[in-house]
């Protein structure tokens, strides 16, 4: 049985700022380009949860509840609970991402 993905609200404005900021800064073309991607990798967890990898930043504190999947440069970050996946952050893989990361996965 397929697991269901979910966008947590901040994933959700992740993906709405990456398509806005293509569109503009590139072509509107090309953020569709971008965005049908992203949905692909969507449907691929929904049937392969397990599939994605460790983040590194998070592995050098130990953490191991959250995997991560790219589609260069950007970096989808999801956890999976019970038959649930949870989109946690869909970001440029080319920021600071220790900060992000504990900021918005660790609280800190």
């Amino acid at each position: 049985m397929p697991f269901k993905v979910l966008l947590t609200s901040d994933a959700a404005r992740d993906l709405n700022e990456l398509y806005d900021y293509i569109a503009v800064y590139d072509s509107p073309r090309k953020a569709d380009y971008v965005l049908k991607h992203i949905e692909k990798i969507f449907s691929t967890l929904s049937e392969f949860p397990e599939r994605g990898v460790y983040p590194k930043e998070l592995l050098k504190l130990g953490i191991r509840e959250y995997r991560e999947i790219f589609f260069k440069p950007y970096r989808i970050i999801y956890r999976v609970m019970d038959k649930n996946v949870y989109v946690m952050l869909i970001v440029d893989g080319r920021r600071d991402m220790q900060s992000l990361l504990q900021r918005r996965l660790l609280g800190a």
